[in-house]
């Protein structure tokens, strides 16, 4: 069976002075970003997926965005080595989390770059956004992680926003969802549906035909829901004004070995 486990990490108290690269710096409520990371943390739980806390990094603002640290494959995790370096310091304790769960553990080492956020998984297609955060080292290395594993990777252009999932993500079926202004090549995906929104380029398959999505994309889940999908909605306005989105907020392990 595959597992439902998703690692997390409560935003620490220097959130509001975390990155930003391609918006306007905008004031965090650290309060209510941290109501709405519970409320993010009830849905997983809600829809079956068991979560994991790693630890708190409170001098590190953009922990909280814990996708950027590792990528998994199968049973493998690659410990990435984040673009900015201020937030590479957050690798730590991921690494520890994931060894806890029984993953192999490897790591981008220097001169690669690779934040988890510009990886996007399709079965065994790994699409990698090659842009600021991530460098072509950083992409020859997660080649030589998996793809002895059978995986397939592919790097696509990144360029107007900050990670590759930043501006697509995928629907059940391996269908690419973007706000196409924001995607820089559409036709590197097989199968490419373009939203009305730039929030509605985000979706987490939670199983089910559920789809986990930020309340700031409403015509995109009516859409979405017209094709038969589920969408369960989230605030998560502090966290956008960080760039982050909802793939950001948790990594999920769906082939851990029993």
């Amino acid at each position: 069976m595959p597992s439902r486990k998703a690692l997390i990490r409560r935003p620490g108290p220097r959130l509001a002075e975390g990155l930003v690269t391609h918006i306007e710096r905008a004031p965090v409520d650290a309060a209510l970003a941290l109501a709405q990371w519970e409320a993010y943390a009830d849905a997983l739980h809600t829809h079956g997926w068991e979560t994991v806390e790693v630890e708190a990094a409170d001098d590190c603002p953009d922990a909280v965005f814990v996708e950027d640290t590792v990528v998994m494959f199968r049973n493998v995790a690659l410990i990435a080595r984040p673009g900015a370096e201020s937030r590479r310091p957050e690798t730590a304790a991921v690494e520890e989390a994931v060894a806890r769960l029984g993953c192999a553990v490897n790591w981008v080492w220097e001169p690669g770059t690779l934040d988890g956020g510009d990886v996007l998984k399709i079965g065994d297609t790994i699409y990698v956004g090659r842009g600021g955060r991530t460098n072509a080292a950083g992409v020859r290395q997660m080649r030589a992680a998996f793809e002895p594993l059978g995986a397939r990777v592919v790097a696509v252009p990144v360029s107007k926003v900050l990670h590759l999932k930043s501006a697509v993500t995928a629907l059940p079926d391996g269908t690419v969802i973007g706000y196409p202004p924001l995607v820089d090549t559409a036709s590197a995906f097989g199968a490419f549906l373009p939203v009305p929104e730039e929030a509605g380029s985000h979706v987490v398959l939670l199983g089910g035909g559920r789809l986990l999505m930020a309340a700031s994309a409403p015509k995109t889940a009516e859409l979405l829901a017209d094709l038969g999908h589920e969408p369960v909605l989230v605030d998560i306005s502090e966290f956008e004004k960080l760039e982050g989105c909802v793939t950001c907020l948790s990594v999920r392990l769906r082939d851990l070995y029993a």
